[in-house]
């Protein structure tokens, strides 16, 4: 059976739809995913490719009509596309991670009463999660969480699916493999799939006094954000302490792996990550994220024991904040308990069973829907 997956825009869609679509193919499914036209998603994607993707047009939702204009420009492009996917791929099932790529093929899916899905991770649903619910005969949502117009019956309560290769390492091996000493600390700071420029310049400002103590920074500092590359320290005793500053990495496992502490901002995506390789974390939430998601999103992963949260206008407190918690083993030790209770259930397999039993044809006989891909 072919499914189709949109999940373009941010690494938060991206990553939980390669999830799925590995898990469907697995499962002797074909997966072909929806993306966007931005510079991480074409990043992200170079790593699988196994996996078949098509660039869709699409443009964020704004009021400023030079951006409404483009947004309702691209928007149509996207539905029309979508339209000849469906057509053309008569896919057995749809599911969409939300975002602007998402909209086009969930009405197209629809109209030909395909099967469609909804996944959201955040535990506020965005808008277009909230504007196509009422044509999703599935939509996921995080433990807990409801949504207006959308009846029990419909929601089934599922994490975000996290890709297969992320999972922990030996510690050593993943300090070796980004260039770290596995005898020290070590900070990574992540600002989400875009890069977060209040995190990155506290990195780079502290950097020197983080490695007097002996703790080592890893930085991602997100696509076109500048000042990366390495650089070398020393600590009290005059030995080098390294700090090593990337615009992208693909290697999650050994980043979260090699990490003692994470400060990051609270996207859905992150999280998830952050608890299967049981990682704590000091988030910083965006403070002009949609309806304020990441501040739930950290609320909640914090009330599970797995971090703290800072509120960005206070980010000077993580100067004695950060290198207080790498000395402290036990709080260290208390917040990776916690956060075995945020990884308990395998959400890509509930999805994978869900979903066939979903997308069962009537009479329950399993078909495979053959057509042709047209590249675009």
């Amino acid at each position: 059976m072919i499914f189709l997956i949109s999940c373009g825009g941010t690494g938060g869609h991206l990553s939980p739809g390669i999830a799925l679509a590995e898990g469907l193919v697995a499962r002797g499914h074909r997966a072909v995913l929806l993306i966007s036209r931005k510079k991480v998603d074409a990043r992200l994607v170079e790593k699988y490719p196994q996996l078949t993707f098509v660039r869709m047009p699409g443009a964020p939702f704004t009021l400023r009509p030079a951006g409404l204009l483009r947004f309702c420009w691209e928007q149509t492009a996207a539905f029309f596309l979508s339209l000849r996917q469906v057509r053309t791929l008569r896919p057995g099932g749809i599911v969409g991670f939300g975002g602007f790529t998402t909209a086009g093929i969930i009405v197209a899916g629809a109209l030909y009463r395909v099967p469609v899905a909804l996944h959201e991770a955040n535990r506020v649903p965005g808008r277009a999660i909230r504007l196509l619910g009422r044509l999703a005969r599935r939509v996921y949502l995080p433990p807990g969480i409801s949504m207006a117009g959308v009846t029990d019956a419909v929601v089934r309560h599922a994490g975000l699916p996290v890709r297969r290769e992320i999972v922990r390492r030996p510690r050593a091996e993943a300090c070796a493999a980004i260039g770290l000493d596995p005898a020290r600390r070590v900070l990574l700071i992540l600002g989400g799939s875009q890069g977060a420029s209040a995190l990155n310049d506290w990195a780079r400002r502290q950097a020197e006094a983080l490695a007097l103590v002996g703790i080592q920074v890893c930085c991602i500092t997100g696509l076109d954000k500048g000042g990366i590359g390495e650089r070398d320290f020393h600590d009290s005793d005059g030995s080098v302490v390294r700090s090593v500053f990337l615009s992208f990495s693909d290697r999650m496992g050994d980043l979260l792996s090699a990490a003692d502490l994470v400060v990051s901002r609270a996207g859905a995506g992150t999280l998830a990550e952050l608890a299967r390789c049981g990682t704590p974390a000091v988030l910083v939430p965006y403070p002009h994220a949609a309806d304020n998601h990441q501040e739930a999103n950290a609320a909640y992963f914090a009330k599970q024991g797995g971090g703290v949260v800072v509120n960005q206008t206070a980010l000077a407190t993580l100067d004695r904040m950060v290198p207080a918690l790498l000395a402290d083993e036990s709080a260290l030790q208390s917040f990776r308990r916690g956060l075995q209770s945020l990884d308990q259930v395998d959400s890509l397999e509930v999805m994978l069973d869900d979903l066939e039993a979903l997308t069962q044809p009537p009479g329950g006989a399993s078909t495979q829907r053959s057509a042709s891909f047209i590249a675009t």
